[in-house]
């Protein structure tokens, strides 16, 4: 009978062939998954920075265009994703600390409910209702009384703002993809105290949509006073 070489380990079921411990595997997946963040804050960087651009070459226009979002949902949304990474750590928590699965599952599915619960408000309560109110540039767009020259750049805020709010949007339904393959992995029986690393990098991208909504909040929504004269 063949008998393992000297140093040679029994092959774990979660530890890929090019890895040789547990350990190696999880700090090689965390380093890709943060090269891959560090090419989206590249990605996100350059809309911010031509963002900052228009609005120091047009701030009131932009305090306009602003004024024709609405800070309530804004702030629902900031409120939910803050909540959707707290369940988030805490699945990723209760993996590590052997919990069961049923309690691993029950925080995935309450993230991703939060998830579907921002992109509800986004597209229904905002957009939709951007459209009834004719402030979709290229689809629904009207002038309206008030903005005299200011036009054609309030429309270029709200360019500004469909562009990186879909962008945003776009990642978090990504995000919900994983968490549905995650929850799938859990109820496989894959994460314990010993192995969890794609909860763990998983989490690594979810709180970074999270983080990256928490820019563009104050960016789009708060700019100028709300209720000074001449406000919407």
């Amino acid at each position: 009978m063949a008998h393992p070489a000297p140093g040679h380990h029994a092959h774990r079921p979660e530890l890929s062939h090019q890895f040789e411990t547990v350990e190696q595997q999880r700090e090689a997946g965390t380093l890709g998954m943060w090269l891959f963040l560090a090419t989206e804050i590249l990605f996100f960087g350059g809309m911010f920075t031509s963002y900052l651009i228009y609005r120091s070459l047009h701030p009131q226009a932009f305090v306009i265009g602003s004024h024709l979002l609405e800070v309530k949902f804004g702030a629902t949304n900031t409120a939910v994703l803050i909540c959707s990474s707290l369940t988030m750590a805490m699945a990723i928590y209760s993996a590590q600390t052997g919990k069961s699965k049923a309690r691993i599952i029950t925080f995935l599915v309450i993230t991703m409910l939060f998830g579907l619960a921002f992109l509800g408000i986004k597209f229904y309560f905002e957009w939709y209702h951007d459209y009834l109110n004719l402030i979709v540039p290229g689809v629904a767009w009207k002038y309206q009384a008030g903005w005299g020259t200011h036009g054609p750049v309030v429309q270029m805020f709200m360019v500004f703002y469909f562009v990186m709010t879909g962008v945003h949007a776009l990642h978090m339904i990504v995000g919900l993809g994983i968490l549905t393959v995650l929850i799938v992995m859990t109820a496989r029986g894959r994460f314990g105290p010993t192995y969890s690393a794609p909860l763990d990098i998983s989490g690594l991208y979810w709180h970074f949509v999270d983080i990256i909504w928490i820019f563009l909040f104050p960016l789009l929504y708060l700019i100028g006073g709300r209720y000074t004269t001449g406000g919407h």
